[in-house]
């Protein structure tokens, strides 16, 4: 059975920092593109920050040079360092897994709430 579990979502004021982690579990990651997305009340998902196999990264243009995306194949792990965190940052944030090499598979986490409040 896969799994997506995130964790380390929470309540952050403005210009802090957080780490979400999407620990994997029933797929093997070295098969599977990683991304973050997110969503705001009263908006569509978005991504957020992509990580492929052969280890390009991509990030939307809102987080570029804030947020930074890695991964650990061995540990079956997805992080992503939040820094300087704005209230528009404020989402839950979904960790997604695409086979890179069967088209239309994928699997998402449940997802971390992330608020930036002061």
């Amino acid at each position: 059975q896969v799994q997506l579990v995130e964790s380390g979502g929470g309540l952050v004021q403005p210009g802090g920092s957080l780490r979400l982690s999407c620990a994997a579990s029933g797929i093997m990651s070295s098969r599977f593109d990683m991304s973050w997305y997110r969503q705001a009340p009263g908006k569509e998902r978005e991504l957020v920050a992509g990580m492929i196999t052969r280890g390009r990264t991509n990030y939307a243009d809102s987080v570029k040079g804030r947020f930074t995306i890695s991964r650990d194949n061995a540990k079956n792990t997805v992080l992503l360092q939040m820094n300087n965190l704005k209230p528009e940052d404020t989402a839950v944030y979904y960790c997604h897994a695409r086979n890179i090499y069967i088209s239309g598979l994928y699997y998402w986490g449940q997802g971390t709430q992330v608020t930036v409040s002061s």
